[in-house]
């Protein structure tokens, strides 16, 4: 039986997206999408969420590109722009469990810098039992499978008795490989029937309308 819900922050309970930021800096959305694959990408930013600072970060990249170091400064000076709020359905659903009683828990990849600075700005971060942070960790969701193997241990919590949502599908392989159960969450899943599909919300439903 699942007896433990764990969330994924971003793009299940908080819409993050840097094109957000940058579509108010650059005029032609190609110029925008060469620079977000190219200069300020993935796996630069993948390095923070694994622990790099953030002015380690500003540097290096300042020092490859220079002609483009206002661009890149913005990717941590105006880190908030790039947030569009939560994604309120998943925030009540959030909230159901933990006022039924249920244990809500998030492994999330997240720098240590930006969580401290989401956390200041969005009070759902507060319901959860336990957070798991790649930054403050060392470790990313996947290929690392430690990451989970880590929360499992820290909160002395059995696999087969968790569910895990995120929206990158590798992550819940990963978290799946190790016996939780997983939903894929992608808007506009109603997260709600995908839980009580699974046993999850019953309870939740009966004690605190979604």
């Amino acid at each position: 039986m699942v007896r433990t819900v764990i969330f994924d922050i971003g793009n299940v309970l908080l819409r993050w997206d840097p094109r957000n930021l940058y579509r108010k800096i650059f005029l032609e959305e190609s110029q925008m999408e060469w620079f977000l694959a190219h200069i300020c990408d993935g796996p630069w930013n993948e390095e923070q969420d694994r622990g790099r600072t953030w002015d380690e970060a500003i540097q290096e990249r300042c020092a490859r590109y220079p002609d483009w170091h206002h661009h890149i400064r913005a990717y941590d000076e105006r880190w908030l722009e790039m947030l569009a709020g939560e994604i309120s359905e998943n925030v009540k659903v959030l909230n159901s469990l933990k006022q039924a009683g249920e244990r809500v828990y998030a492994i999330t990849n997240f720098s240590r810098e930006k969580f401290a600075l989401a956390r200041l700005h969005y009070d759902f971060f507060d319901l959860f039992d336990g957070i798991i942070v790649s930054g403050e960790e060392g470790l990313l969701k996947p290929p690392d499978l430690r990451i989970f193997q880590r929360f499992l241990e820290r909160y002395d919590l059995k696999a087969q008795e968790c569910i895990f949502i995120d929206d990158n599908s590798k992550n819940i392989a990963a978290a799946c490989s190790l016996g939780m159960s997983g939903i894929h969450y992608q808007e506009p899943l109603d997260l709600v029937h995908a839980l009580a599909e699974r046993g999850v919300m019953a309870e939740a439903r009966r004690k605190v309308p979604v």
